[in-house]
């Protein structure tokens, strides 16, 4: 039996892990990250803690559970380090995707027409630069596969993922190279930047690692978790962590642009191989887990298995409804100033029925993706395919099955990252196919809709109807746009 070690740096921590070629997830390692936020909007992690935990971790896993045969390196996307070209230390923090310290450079760009995120690397490499008392030609940038891959491979990998760099921002539209046009405008010189690299096949040799394991798979953490979830020809699923990802299969062909469509959803690369992309879409939820985790700082609930039981202690929410936007909404509105909010509260208003509102909450914006991403693509998806903490509570599930219309079909492995970048590196290596990694999906259960079309019609227009609501709370942030 071939075996693959993952590597999965997550925003917040680092797992590793053996794949088999059936699947199975085990010999699992973690360790949290230490995230600093000194300043509002402001999130940095330590390249070297990264660096250090990631090998520690691989070379725990192989001691606990013997060789591998490949490795795969899957990672939170856009986050940004800057490191010496000669002695290979970062010359700053691992800015964060969440990192929101470069907003004012990417409204003023926008005045020359180059319309670029925060929370993609473009702007966080400048700002680094910049910060940086080195010439930019002796500099190397890199996204966390980037720095994993040149610290596996010794520093003789310097390459990054058509999934890691089509959210740059500094790509062609076909991502195949970067784009001069941008990086004049941005002053940055091509030569900081890695190659682009398939998301599998030969990508370098973990030299660092016991018996030089070859690296067969680089892919962000989505465009992992899909595929761990055996989306390989079609599909979709949404991952239910902080946030929420839904993330469709679409097809072969470039899409016009990299930027945002009508929907609210984005294109990106699902996977590559042999030069051939899949292209997908993905929509976003901007608060999700974060709601039960605020739910339980409030004291409502002790964890997630809690906010299920109490969410059906009580037929109903009689009424109240709770519109998850912490940091505004995503797709399909994209309103950086609405703001969470509980609307038809009475003085008999019970825990019970705000904790069922807040999962119900959640649950609509699952819709909300759904519906979305399904006007871009123009097809019906037969199922949902689900994974990430939320996916452990039933109410919840069944809420989205109910609201969406949808059957929802809830990964055995509820961390599918891992499980889809392992698979991913066996297929760079020519170990299985894609036809063996979509016969392998086998669900926990499935939730079917309870709901009536037309109970479902009626609930739906409500909704939307609570949301413009929310809308607009600070009026100052709802214009702006990336």
């Amino acid at each position: 039996m071939v075996r693959a070690l993952a590597i999965d740096v997550g925003s917040s921590s680092i797992r590793t892990a053996i794949v088999d070629e059936v699947g199975r997830v085990s010999v699992t390692n973690q360790q949290p990250l230490t995230v600093r936020s000194s300043s509002p909007g402001e999130v940095e992690l330590d390249p070297a803690e990264i660096a250090r935990l990631s090998l520690e971790l691989a070379a725990r896993t192989l001691v606990e559970g013997g060789p591998c045969d490949v490795v795969g390196i899957t990672n939170q996307r856009a986050t940004t380090i800057v490191f010496d070209r000669a002695s290979g230390e970062a010359v700053g923090p691992a800015l964060s995707w969440q990192d929101l310290r470069t907003v004012l450079d990417c409204l003023v760009l926008q005045d020359v027409g180059l319309r670029l995120a925060p929370n993609q690397s473009a702007t966080k490499i400048k700002w680094l630069v910049d910060q940086s008392d080195r010439s930019p030609r002796d500099l190397r940038f890199a996204t966390i596969e980037t720095w994993i891959a040149w610290r596996l491979s010794r520093g003789s990998t310097f390459a990054t993922d058509r999934s890691n760099a089509g959210v740059t921002g500094l790509v062609n539209r076909t991502v195949t190279g970067w784009d001069e046009q941008v990086l004049s405008l941005l002053n940055l010189d091509e030569v900081t930047l890695p190659r682009i690299t398939d998301t599998m096949g030969s990508l370098g040799v973990a030299s660092a690692l016991a018996g030089s394991p070859p690296i067969t798979s680089m892919i962000g953490d989505q465009s992992a978790s899909l595929f761990g979830q055996s989306c390989v020809k079609s599909g979709a699923k949404i991952t239910f962590g902080t946030g929420a990802m839904l993330d469709m299969i679409h097809g072969d062909t470039a899409p016009a642009t990299l930027h945002r469509f009508a929907s609210g959803c984005y294109p990106l690369v699902v996977r590559s191989d042999a030069g051939a992309a899949t292209w997908g879409i993905e929509g976003i939820v901007l608060s999700a887990g974060s709601c039960v985790e605020w739910l339980r700082d409030l004291g409502l609930i002790r964890d997630l298995a809690d906010s299920d039981e109490l969410a059906r202690s009580v037929p109903s929410s009689e009424g109240v409804s709770f519109v998850p936007a912490f940091s505004g909404l995503g797709t399909p509105q994209w309103d950086f100033g609405a703001r969470g909010a509980f609307f038809g509260l009475t003085r008999g208003s019970s825990a019970a029925q705000l904790v069922r509102a807040v999962l119900e909450g959640v649950a609509q914006r699952g819709a909300d993706l759904l519906d979305a991403a399904e006007e871009e693509i123009g097809t019906r998806l037969s199922e949902i395919r689900v994974d990430g903490g939320m996916s452990a509570n039933r109410f919840f599930v069944q809420r989205l099955a109910d609201f969406s219309g949808h059957a929802v079909a809830v990964s055995s492995e509820r961390e599918a990252t891992t499980r889809g970048v392992g698979l991913m590196a066996l297929v760079g290596a020519d170990q299985i196919t894609l036809d063996d990694v979509e016969g392998l999906w086998s669900p926990s259960y499935v939730a079917t809709p309870s709901l009536s079309d037309d109970e479902r019609a009626s609930t739906r227009l409500a909704w939307r109807a609570v949301v413009q609501r929310a809308q607009g709370t600070i009026p100052e942030l709802s214009p702006i746009s990336f």
